[in-house]
């Protein structure tokens, strides 16, 4: 995994690709201090193919994968996106070390001694901050990255499998903070909704701290579908109709399908609230004094569901802004900016300036 190296593929187009329960996004960008959308795609997945973020049905995400491509003619470079309860992300403080090798060595020792896998089943990755002062005196302070490695494994061989040349796999909390953050992202909470939820806490400009939940607009499809025996698709579709916004009565369609999506998006707004109160108090936990969260910034397709946004604000009791990756000039897609933005992120490693 690659953490936020700069994009060394000088001359070659790559294609960001975030696959998440229920979905697949694909974007192409142009970066040029900021990240700007060029070209984007989605393409929707059958319920349990990707489970928890974990890909479970290699051949459905390949069969998906190639439609996607056949229809939209992407460059078939493409890093991926991963994001589930199988990864750890640590800040670590090692010997104040400065030579890559004695780093890397280092790193690894504190690993196997502090992460919940053996290094045999794991696939690490590390990206050194500097040198910082501590109680202890001067470390090396690292961010640590280790996944499993048949998760890693299950993406590669459903990508590679649609005839796609993976060309790295980042944790796709990071690659929602470059497209959003930009050179230097603010403090905050960072929040990806989609079929599920996606966080990370930024202070002074570092991911201090990612969790992944499986709260996510999918459940909510789900349930609505199997209590009004829709179709999957139709139920999403009903969710974004019906929103959080209006009053129920000013909305067209089935009176019982339209009250039995609003309730679900309320309970599902107030369930997944509950679980990101609980990442951020055991963040604050951990964390060192001056670690609070005080606002939040949200984006992925639940960003297209009309007050959603304000919803959950009102649940976390703090202000919740939404944000989406910015279309460039010769962007004409119709697709939702915010459901692809983790995916444009992706698609460049490190925004400077």
């Amino acid at each position: 995994m690659r953490r936020s190296r700069r994009n060394s593929s000088r001359g070659r187009t790559i294609v960001g690709l975030d696959i998440e329960p229920g979905r697949i996004a694909a974007a192409e960008v142009s970066v040029n201090g900021t990240i700007e959308l060029a070209r984007a795609a989605t393409i929707e997945l059958p319920v349990g193919v990707v489970r928890d973020g974990e890909v479970v049905d290699v051949e459905a995400v390949t069969a998906a994968l190639k439609q996607l491509w056949a229809q939209n003619g992407f460059g078939r470079d493409v890093r991926i996106g991963v994001a589930n309860a199988k990864i750890v992300v640590r800040t670590v403080d090692v010997p104040p070390v400065t030579d890559p090798a004695e780093i890397e060595a280092v790193v690894r020792q504190v690993a196997a001694q502090e992460l919940p896998m053996p290094m045999e089943s794991a696939v690490l990755d590390f990206e050194p901050l500097g040198i910082v002062d501590t109680p202890a005196g001067p470390r090396q302070r690292v961010v640590l990255i280790a996944a499993r490695r048949e998760m890693v494994e299950a993406v590669l061989a459903a990508v590679s499998a649609a005839g796609l040349k993976p060309r790295g796999v980042d944790l796709s909390a990071f690659a929602m903070i470059r497209v959003l953050g930009g050179g230097r992202p603010e403090s905050g909470l960072y929040l990806s909704i989609g079929g599920m939820a996606n966080l990370a806490v930024v202070i002074d400009g570092i991911c201090q701290f990612t969790r992944v939940t499986g709260a996510g607009l999918e459940g909510m499809g789900i349930e609505l579908a199997e209590r009004r025996a829709l179709t999957l698709e139709h139920a999403r579709m009903w969710l974004r109709h019906v929103g959080l916004e209006c009053p129920l009565e000013e909305i067209d369609g089935d009176e019982e399908i339209v009250a039995d999506a609003r309730k679900i998006l309320v309970d599902g707004t107030r369930r997944l609230a509950t679980e990101v109160r609980a990442s951020l108090e055991f963040h604050i936990s951990q964390a060192v004094p001056g670690a609070d969260v005080e606002h939040a910034i949200l984006t992925g397709p639940a960003v297209n569901v009309p007050g959603f946004a304000e919803a959950l604000s009102a649940e976390l009791g703090m202000p919740v802004e939404a944000r989406s990756v910015c279309a460039g000039k010769d962007f004409s897609g119709d697709t939702p900016l915010a459901g692809v933005t983790v995916a444009a992120g992706l698609a460049v490693e490190e925004v400077s300036g």
